[in-house]
């Protein structure tokens, strides 16, 4: 165990899910969460390597009390059926990390209809998030963690244009799900204080680290500037994936304000141990942020206000 996974609190008692937790930062990121006592549950979509990935997770972590889970953040149906499937396993959600992602398809769509990147890396995470807000709110300071990555800061988003009809490369369509990631961690804030509820919602990004989603055949033919900079970064300055995931345990365990954004402190924010920090000007945008939020709630049927009574509802009936 690091230096600063020791740091870190107990954590017997407390559940916690990762999605895409089979391989890279979101492995590396349960096999600390085990480690340190919670119960884990690895969100996966290919059942084979979640159960190859779940029996490493013992071995590095013995006694822990872990399970995979099956769950296709681009189809809804899956996701849907995830978070009854958890309901019935645990009575409260204490973290969720939304670390799953895609990076570099061609043009194509989810089950549902959706852009894939977008699609995957933020509606199903939205959709995902919305449903396990009554386990989160279950638990003492529950918190939504959501992985973006530098590629962010040179994104852009219409919400007008969700599926991306216009002017598509894989380059912009991930970085793209990656801004919505962050837009999507700010509003999702903003509104549980609207709410009263007490969940909190933390963004962070892992820097740059040695992982397998960079390693993408596709992304180097869809995409090949931003492959060559993944490519020179995994080179120069990647850090082993147990440290890309530092920044996601520090955003859901430390104790820093809800809309936080975490990262590296090292080198230009590209490796090191975790700090509060900044992201893009356009992340902040409020008025971008609502828009996504409406579009996506349009989309998908799904409205945090009608999530947010149901949790004021049966805490009323606990009383």
């Amino acid at each position: 165990m690091s230096s600063f996974e020791e740091t870190l609190p107990h954590l017997e008692g407390r559940t916690a899910v990762v999605t895409g937790g089979n391989s890279g930062i979101g492995f590396e990121t349960a096999v600390a969460l085990a480690k340190k006592g919670a119960y884990t549950v690895l969100a996966c979509r290919d059942p084979k390597r979640a159960e190859g990935a779940l029996e490493e997770l013992r071995r590095r972590a013995p006694g822990s009390k872990a399970e995979a889970l099956p769950l296709d953040l681009a189809d809804l149906a899956s996701v849907e059926a995830f978070a009854r499937l958890l309901a019935e396993r645990t009575e409260r959600l204490d973290v969720l990390i939304n670390n799953a992602g895609i990076m570099g398809l061609p043009k194509s769509a989810t089950k549902d209809g959706f852009e894939s990147h977008l699609g995957t890396n933020h509606v199903g995470h939205f959709v995902l998030s919305l449903r396990l807000l009554p386990l989160l709110e279950r638990a003492p300071g529950g918190r939504v963690v959501t992985v973006s990555s530098v590629t962010h800061a040179r994104a852009t988003i219409d919400p007008d244009d969700f599926d991306f009809d216009r002017g598509y490369s894989a380059a912009a369509a991930y970085a793209r799900s990656k801004l919505a990631n962050l837009l999507f961690a700010y509003e999702l804030e903003r509104r549980l204080r609207r709410a009263g509820l007490r969940t909190l919602s933390m963004a962070c990004h892992p820097g740059v680290a040695a992982t397998q989603i960079t390693k993408s055949t596709s992304l180097a033919r869809l995409a090949p500037w931003l492959a060559d900079i993944l490519v020179w970064g995994n080179a120069v300055v990647a850090q082993p994936a147990h440290m890309g995931a530092w920044p996601s345990l520090y955003a859901a365990l430390a104790p820093i304000p809800g809309g936080s954004y975490v990262g590296p402190s090292k080198l230009f924010g590209t490796r090191g141990v975790p700090a509060v920090t900044r992201s893009s000007k356009r992340s902040y945008d409020e008025s971008l942020a609502a828009r996504l939020w409406d579009a996506t709630e349009t989309r998908t049927g799904l409205r945090f206000d009608a999530v947010a009574a149901e949790v004021a509802g049966a805490r009323a009936e606990a009383r």
